[in-house]
């Protein structure tokens, strides 16, 4: 009988209900209780960045940078093409003009040798995105915004605990976000986090987050009552998911070794069948530390991907094909995008295939799929 092995499957890592118990019986059910807090200091801690901020999604934790641009009319901003459409939507909302640069055909990252032929005076900001939590080249990247005088937002929704050069993704830009949506390496179902690196940034981004007042600051009793001082919404998490999070956050060494092995097993018995039939492997530059959050594979054409995807499905397998590129969409027309414009993320889209990859996938399991694919 042939096993059906999904794409994801949200796991329990420690002690989830225990903290979701503990933080109604403590009375504290909203935003920014106790284990908000403790999630953020982990972030702060670990990561170093100057401010973390838990938000109810990456995508709204993506709006607040936006906001924090302070975008005026004819404002750009330059996004991969090859994303998710929160990166480009969020700012999209807030008025800017969006411009698509194309990816580098190996990590699959923003091709920075693409974006200063994009820049023109009207660009504020670049955002750049780890794919698949492989750091993008940042000291290029940085260097290209130091010299126009842009901000750079780190999209580092697959990336947390992933290491560029040494030093942790989401730590180069003025600002970067998280997700922790159910498929990712660490989760609560729906949430996300907003990263400060540059301090003159905390005090708005707090108010924004708290509907525009400075309700935060009242509650440290650093002002007697508060008031609406800015445009804003409601961004906080509830408790009950920081307490989800930071059991999984507890565990983040466990997770990050169990997923670290599921990925090396993958590579490892595909390697030789991927050789043979032309298809290619993620690639991993030596100098960037990636957390695994997914293992993928490109194949030589779109018939062969739809075709293997439908053979896994016969088998129980349940693959999937990832981004369809941003400047061939509806809205990316509306930018005057269009065909050609990212020829590389129009090739890597229709060829692309993502594995099964979750914290509790078994080596059985895993075995299965392994031995399915190379009789492909």
């Amino acid at each position: 009988m042939k096993p059906t092995i999904p794409f994801n499957k949200p796991c329990f890592e420690g002690k989830e209900l225990v903290y979701i118990a503990e933080a109604i019986n403590q009375g504290h059910i909203s935003g920014d209780g106790i284990f908000t807090r403790k999630c953020s200091e982990i972030f702060e801690t670990v990561l170093g960045c100057r401010k973390a901020l838990l938000t109810t999604s990456c995508t709204h934790a993506l709006e607040m940078s936006a906001i924090l641009l302070d975008l005026q009319p004819g404002d750009e901003v330059i996004v991969p093409s090859f994303t998710f459409v929160s990166t480009a939507n969020a700012f999209a909302l807030h008025g800017a003009k969006i411009v698509f640069a194309d990816i580098r055909p190996d990590t699959l990252n923003i091709d920075y040798e693409k974006i200063e032929n994009l820049i023109t005076e009207a660009t504020k900001a670049i955002v750049p995105v780890h794919y698949a939590g492989v750091g993008c080249e940042m000291e290029a990247l940085v260097g290209i915004a130091r010299r126009h005088n842009l901000l750079v937002i780190e999209d580092n929704a697959h990336g947390l605990f992933g290491k560029y050069k040494g030093r942790y993704l989401g730590t180069f830009g003025q600002m970067s976000t998280l997700s922790f949506h159910e498929t990712k390496n660490f989760t609560c179902g729906e949430g996300g986090a907003l990263l400060l690196n540059d301090s003159s940034y905390i005090q708005r981004a707090e108010i924004i987050r708290e509907k525009g007042t400075n309700r935060s600051q009242f509650f440290r009793g650093e002002v007697d009552k508060y008031t609406w001082r800015d445009i804003g919404s409601s961004y906080l998490p509830s408790d009950i998911l920081a307490g989800f999070l930071y059991a999984q956050l507890e565990e983040r060494e466990h997770i990050m070794e169990h997923r670290s092995r599921i990925w090396s097993r993958y590579h490892a018995g595909l390697k030789e069948w991927t050789s043979q039939k032309g298809v290619r492997l993620p690639y991993v530059p030596a100098y960037c530390e990636q957390p695994c959050h997914m293992f993928y594979m490109i194949m030589p054409s779109f018939e062969m991907r739809q075709s293997f995807i439908q053979y896994m499905k016969s088998h129980g397998v349940h693959c999937v094909f990832h981004y369809l590129p941003l400047h061939l969409s509806t809205m990316g027309a509306q930018f005057g995008a269009k065909p050609g414009d990212c020829p590389v993320s129009e090739e890597v889209s229709e060829c692309l295939v993502r594995l099964p990859f979750f914290n509790k996938l078994s080596h059985g399991d895993q075995d299965y799929i392994i031995e399915k694919i190379t009789r492909f």
